[in-house]
């Protein structure tokens, strides 16, 4: 869904170290890309971690969030894994950047661990994930 090409957005917010951030934006703004934007603030507040404000919000990363939870809650998993587990459970393709780059991310976050195997990485939920 767009918004008017024409539109203009602006974000302030402050981190949880006392960092200040101004955003601007213009012309062609998205849903999507506004959803990027605060995927980005939430990687600026990682003490934020217990309460994360992307679960259930529909994007890809709250979806892929949950699904570890659901599919894989005390075993090790593979990114491809994931992205099969995913287009089984959303009926919907994703690409396996996408589902490396979350993953990456939930590592940095503490909610993963990781091995490095011959193969690729292996991942591992760390902190128990709460919907």
């Amino acid at each position: 869904m767009k918004m008017p090409s024409n539109r203009k957005i602006r974000i302030e917010f402050t981190d949880n170290d006392g960092g200040n951030y101004n955003l601007s934006l213009s012309g062609s703004v998205t849903k999507e890309k506004i959803t990027r934007i605060m995927e980005l603030v939430d990687l600026l507040n990682p003490n934020e971690q217990n309460n994360p404000p992307f679960i259930n919000n529909g994007t890809y990363f709250s979806k892929l969030y949950s699904l570890i939870d659901d599919s894989f809650p005390l075993s090790s998993f593979a990114t491809n894994e994931v992205l099969e587990a995913y287009e089984d459970k959303y009926s919907s393709p994703i690409r396996l950047s996408t589902v490396s780059t979350y993953l990456q991310r939930l590592f940095e976050k503490g909610v993963l661990s990781r091995q490095r195997t011959p193969s690729g990485w292996m991942y591992r939920r760390e902190k128990l994930i709460h919907k």
